[in-house]
């Protein structure tokens, strides 16, 4: 299969009746196709008006060339044997840091001619004769172009973060040894109009397949999402919930803010929410990071250092209040003089997962203390995990004991015109193509691709925060992708 990127500069080249024009309306959206026949029944009296030609084609240029500036992907459906417009469309493309790709349809020429002589116009039998000698060496040509050239038979059109994920999980030295865990993960609420509809996303997460749920950990809500005024629920109060309505959902909030409870108290909470669960809780950690949500509502929010020493020691303290006895505990900044407390946890380990991405001291903590990290999906993932690598590496610690997460904020279109749709309804005034590589919006099968990738790139736990969440049919349309995975 060959794979075409969105966005490209998709130019079609082939005879008349080798099939391009029903090739491209079964692979792209109708928008995405610029064809010269239907611009000469624009422009002209119709699709076979030759004395239209120029003015089709001047407007044919003009329209390629505004979708290629604005990053959008363009299909050219001429004969595309032009190289003058070729070339003048690469130089656009190129400049807007888009791909080219030629695809070649080398129909019979019996082909061809049975399907000519069907049409309500045919092209003169020594036209179409010579389209045949201009195709042979218009695809010669290309090959000793820089172009992209590929056979219109097996080719799938996938979004360009997803290609790159692709291109490099098939790379990768070693195939990934286990399945992708995926926690549903929460972080807006104006879809909840009762606590019945926080109920039926939550069962539709469990029986959609997702391992688990997960929520923020903020007291209003954080600009990357919503408004200040945006409803947030405390997520151990909505987990106790969710532990309440589910049966087999893991649960855990990511990242647990140490600065903002005692770690006693968390001790205590995440102890009591593991018994009531029956042993499904996560514990999430991280040192915090919103000054103003804490400080203007009376919290004090340390320094970057008192925060990760207060991080580091937070891990500590949870291992001794969960553990055998009622030893103390001394570290920079917290003491405890007896860490007895009951009930312990169900889970004889309950899991840390550490939340950032500081290359020098967080993944130093998650490295020497922590059960696993969360990084955020994109272009600095690869380097993250290389410098937590190293990390492990020093203190002689396996990476593969390491649970590596990434936290994924996407949206799943039923098929790309819905895909296009929900990038326009919540795109705002970034453009779709930079929107598209910041939420990895895609379809069922491009998402399957993209984490596919992730797999290869040794993730094993992917935390999903769909941005369009409106109740269960969007946890519902994800399912098809953990079941396709």
């Amino acid at each position: 299969m060959s794979i075409v990127a969105d966005p490209s500069l998709v130019w079609l080249v082939g005879p008349s009746g080798s099939g391009k024009s029903t090739w491209a309306e079964q692979h792209f959206r109708d928008v995405e196709i610029v064809s010269s026949d239907r611009l000469r029944s624009i422009v002209g009296s119709g699709p076979n008006d030759l004395d239209a030609s120029a003015a089709a084609f001047d407007v044919l240029e003009r329209i390629a060339t505004a979708r290629l500036r604005g990053g959008l992907l363009t299909v050219i459906d001429t004969l595309g044997f032009d190289e003058e417009l070729r070339n003048r469309l690469e130089e656009s493309a190129t400049a807007a840091g888009i791909p080219t790709v030629a695809v070649i349809f080398d129909t019979s020429p019996d082909v061809c001619r049975a399907r000519n002589r069907m049409r309500a116009r045919p092209v003169p039998a020594k036209v179409l004769n010579g389209q045949f000698k201009r195709f042979k060496r218009v695809t010669i040509d290309l090959a000793e172009s820089g172009w992209a050239v590929i056979d219109a038979e097996r080719v799938d059109v996938i979004g360009e973060h997803v290609a790159e994920i692709a291109s490099a999980s098939e790379s990768a030295s070693a195939p990934p040894t286990s399945r992708l865990e995926f926690y549903l993960h929460i972080s807006t609420f104006d879809w909840m109009t009762s606590p019945r509809d926080f109920t039926e996303v939550l069962v539709a997460a469990e029986e959609s397949g997702f391992t688990g749920v997960s929520m923020m950990d903020h007291l209003v809500q954080i600009p990357q999402v919503g408004r200040a005024w945006d409803d947030i629920l405390d997520p151990f109060t909505a987990l106790a919930h969710a532990a309440a309505v589910t049966e087999h959902l893991r649960l855990g909030v990511l990242v647990t803010n140490v600065t903002l409870r005692p770690v006693a108290v968390l001790a205590k909470m995440l102890a009591t929410l593991d018994n009531l669960s029956e042993g499904r809780v996560d514990c999430g950690l991280g040192a915090g990071w919103y000054a103003a949500e804490q400080s203007d509502r009376g919290v004090e929010f340390p320094t970057d250092r008192e925060r990760l020493d207060l991080l580091e020691d937070t891990i500590g303290a949870l291992r001794s209040f969960w553990g055998p006895g009622a030893k103390p505990f001394e570290g920079r900044s917290i003491r405890i003089a007896d860490s007895g407390m009951y009930p312990r946890p169900i889970q004889v380990r309950l899991p840390i997962v550490v939340g950032g991405g500081g290359e020098h001291r967080t993944l130093q903590i998650v490295a020497r203390h922590a059960d696993g990290c969360n990084l955020r999906t994109g272009p600095t993932l690869d380097h993250k995990l290389g410098v937590l690598a190293g990390h492990c590496a020093a203190i002689g610690r396996d990476m593969t004991d390491l649970l590596v997460t990434v936290l994924d904020v996407t949206m799943v279109g039923a098929d790309r015109e819905h895909t296009a749709t929900l990038v326009e309804a919540h795109r705002g005034s970034v453009s779709s193509r930079e929107f598209r590589r910041r939420t990895a919006a895609g379809t069922v099968q491009e998402q399957i691709e993209r984490y596919r990738g992730l797999m290869g790139a040794g993730i094993d736990r992917v935390y999903v925060s769909p941005l369009d969440l409106d109740g269960p049919d969007e946890v519902r349309r994800f399912g098809e992708i953990i079941v396709g995975l």
